[in-house]
């Protein structure tokens, strides 16, 4: 029987879940589920983001950040503060067990991508990068397309 081989879209789905995989086992080892560390090196990049710009930035809808917002804040790696401006807003800034996570995370990524590395030269590793850039440049076109497409079939609904 001829072994059929995977469709590119399926063999990169199971490169990114492996690699995932992979990445929150180190993670845990640092009391870090799978997710919390996009938000903590967002915030380390800039601290003190609503939970709507840490959403748009990671490209998750509000209500999956809030939950882990509050999760990451019960473990004591982010603090939540109202906005001096707008009251109904909060921002959310590092916590001293935050901070100090960001090493750990990093360290978990670089041992985690040296992993899935493994095997390639320079030159290989920069073609790769060079191409998953384009693949996710292909992908975001295709989310921002349908965004616009369901704002505009929402103000459609509104006015009628």
């Amino acid at each position: 029987m001829a072994k059929v081989e995977k469709r590119a879209v399926m063999r990169l789905q199971s490169a990114a879940r492996l690699t995932r995989t992979a990445l929150a086992a180190r993670l845990l080892a640092h009391g870090l589920y799978a997710g919390q560390e996009q938000i903590i090196m967002a915030l380390a990049d800039k601290d003190g983001q609503t939970p709507g710009q840490l959403a748009s930035r990671l490209g998750v809808r509000p209500p999956t950040i809030t939950k882990t917002i509050n999760r990451l804040q019960v473990q004591g790696f982010v603090a939540k503060q109202a906005s001096e401006t707008d009251a109904r807003q909060a921002h959310v800034f590092l916590a001293d067990a935050g901070r100090d996570a960001i090493r750990s995370i990093e360290k978990s990524l670089k041992k985690t991508e040296k992993q899935a590395l493994k095997g390639l030269d320079k030159k290989d590793q920069k073609t790769l990068s060079k191409l998953l850039g384009q693949i996710e440049a292909n992908l975001s076109a295709i989310v921002e397309d349908e965004e616009e497409d369901d704002a505009v079939e929402e103000q459609i609904d509104t006015a009628a």
